[in-house]
């Protein structure tokens, strides 16, 4: 097939969540490379932050009226039904009108309908789940997409044997290469190049249990001559920005990831889907704290397939005050484990997962 001449359109949905936008934001990425002259529409749901977040990164972006189930009983379950068939009714319009090659979901609700419609139109679907543990919408619609990408191995028990592919999840490509930063980094966080430095990340919100356990450790950082980049999220700083000092740096954001991965010797993390394929591209030692706050609890388990590897460090919530300082201090005290960690995290990398997302794409396009 000719790239170059010929318009391909694509049509890709996800979102709710980063998880689920920004693989989808760097799969449309890939694709734009390999077909300069495609056309792009996201789908999302009206009100969810893919609504602010694609436009942002240059696509457009149409919303349906879509959201989930809930758990427990809540009026907006009695709604749910006119949604679904809302957000039926104008997939189908988006499907007729833009005329997609393909159908790309990455998890989220509009995704369920969106391409529920698409593979019923005869439009090539290829779902990608980020998580060790399925997600509702992927699940539902596994038996009709072509091809499900996915980041972790024994996902037989979600998904189809055959349709399954392991590509990875796709992360921001400027972390590829976070070695040659390290000088610039250090500039740029102004940081003691004789001292070693922990990263905190509780993801763009921030994490509260997170955010307690560094503010009760720092002391204990101190102790050990750590200096500290934290990143307490937007809701949590205006409580902890006092802690800022020469060793303590406490960002509600950090904007230059690529910079933080590099400047760090140590780092503790969430374990989201992304946040865990990052930190196996950036091949640092990590303790990984799950939020247990999660459906399914599936940070937990993306940690626990990392820990099966004996590539990261696990602590539960629950744990924290009776252990952290115990398994913080045999990090930091064992090179040899250090060493051993981020060898093997590193070597569950997958650097070229849109590549490998958009070749699948490719397979599905020359078969129609």
């Amino acid at each position: 097939m000719n790239k170059e001449k010929r318009t391909y359109r694509f049509i890709i949905s996800g979102g709710g969540t980063g998880g689920h936008i920004y693989p989808a934001i760097a799969i449309a990425n890939e694709l734009k490379l390999q077909y300069p002259n495609a056309k792009f529409l996201f789908v999302g749901a009206k009100d969810r932050m893919e609504m602010e977040k694609v436009p942002q990164a240059g696509y457009k972006i149409e919303g349906l009226w879509i959201s989930g189930l809930q758990r427990n009983l809540k009026l907006s379950n009695v709604v749910f039904p006119l949604k679904l068939i809302s957000s039926l009714i104008k997939a189908r319009r988006i499907i007729k009108d833009f005329k997609p090659d393909a159908a790309i979901g990455t998890g989220g609700y509009a995704s369920a309908p969106l391409l529920r419609v698409a593979a019923s139109k005869g439009v090539p679907c290829l779902i990608q789940e980020q998580n060790s543990h399925a997600g509702i919408t992927n699940k539902w619609l596994s038996n009709k997409v072509a091809s499900i990408c996915v980041a972790y191995h024994g996902m037989e028990q979600f998904f189809p044997a055959e349709k399954i592919v392991f590509t990875g999840n796709p992360v921001r490509q400027d972390l590829l290469e976070i070695d040659s930063k390290i000088t610039e980094a250090q500039q740029f966080f102004k940081i003691d190049s004789t001292k070693k430095t922990l990263l905190v990340l509780g993801g763009s919100l921030g994490a509260r249990r997170i955010n307690q356990l560094i503010e009760k450790e720092l002391s204990f950082f101190e102790e050990n001559n750590l200096q500290v980049i934290w990143q307490c999220g937007k809701y949590y700083y205006e409580s902890y920005s006092k802690y800022s000092s020469r060793n303590i740096q406490v960002h509600a954001f950090l904007n230059r990831m690529d910079l933080a991965y590099a400047v760090s010797d140590f780092i503790i993390s969430r374990a989201g889907a992304l946040s865990v394929s990052e930190l196996c591209l950036v091949g640092k030692p990590v303790i990984f704290i799950p939020s247990p706050n999660v459906a399914e609890d599936h940070q937990t388990k993306n940690a626990e397939a990392i820990v099966k590897e004996h590539a990261a460090i696990l602590m539960k919530e629950s744990d924290l005050d009776a252990d952290f300082e115990i398994k913080c201090a045999q990090l930091l005290g064992d090179k040899n484990l250090q060493q051993s960690l981020s060898k093997n995290i590193k070597g569950l990398a997958k650097p070229h997962a849109a590549k490998d997302i958009v070749s699948e794409i490719e397979k599905l396009i020359s078969k129609k």
